[in-house]
Parts: C-alpha cells; sequence; structure tokens
C-alpha cells in the first residue's frame, strides 16, 4: 500500500510517531506545536486520549512576560509552565512528540527548558 504524502512535515510527523509509538512503554508524550505567533505544548497520557497538563504562550502570565509569543523566549516560558504542571501531577519522564517539526529554534528552547524544570526526556 502505498500512500501519498503532502509534504515534508507530515513524513516526518509520520516516522516520528512511528518510532514514538516503539519506546514510549508507559510514559507521557510532550507534544508541542508552533504557529508563527504562538508555541504550545500539552502532556498526553500513553494512550493519547486524555490531557494531563497543557500550556501555551496565550496563557495570561506568559503574555505578561515576554514581549512577543512567538519566539525563543515564549518557548522558554511554556517549556517552564508546562514541567511545573506535570510534575504536580507526579510525571517526571516523558517522551518528546515534536509533531514533525525539525528539533532547533523553538522547539529545542521548549525541550531544554522543560528539562531544566524538572522533566526527563
Amino acid at each position: 500500500m502505498s500512500m501519498q504524502y503532502t509534504n515534508n512535515h507530515e513524513r516526518r510527523k509520520i516516522r516520528q510517531r512511528y518510532k514514538i509509538a516503539k519506546v514510549i512503554n508507559g510514559r507521557c508524550r510532550l507534544v508541542v506545536h508552533k504557529s508563527n505567533n504562538h508555541v504550545y505544548a500539552q502532556v498526553l497520557d500513553e494512550s493519547g486520549k486524555s490531557v494531563i497538563a497543557s500550556a501555551s504562550s496565550l496563557l495570561p502570565e506568559i503574555k505578561k512576560t515576554v514581549k512577543h509569543t512567538g519566539n525563543v523566549e515564549a518557548a522558554l516560558a511554556v517549556g517552564k509552565v508546562v514541567a511545573q504542571k506535570a510534575k504536580e501531577k507526579n510525571i517526571t519522564k516523558v517522551v518528546f512528540d515534536r509533531s514533525g517539526f525539525l528539533f532547533h529554534g523553538r522547539i529545542k528552547a521548549l525541550a531544554d527548558s522543560a528539562r531544566e524544570n524538572g522533566l526527563e526526556i
């Protein structure tokens, strides 16, 4: 069965989800999404059906601290908040799902910030 992909982003997304499924082993997933103006992060349970913790650059406490919500500074703040919320729910080990985005810039900053604030990725 051959699948026709729309673009490289979709290919990376499917390839990465396949790899995550092999290593998840009861861990939760830290899913990241970015747009031009905002950064979003959610911690999903191992089945992927319920959200345990979430944060985005739309939150008022993040909007107050950063000048622009679509940059690395905002991603650092989102990573910190999502890690704190996950730790409150006793979640320390997660698998990082970058949703097909390349691991640099805002995505890397969010992952590093989550690691610094107690999540084991």
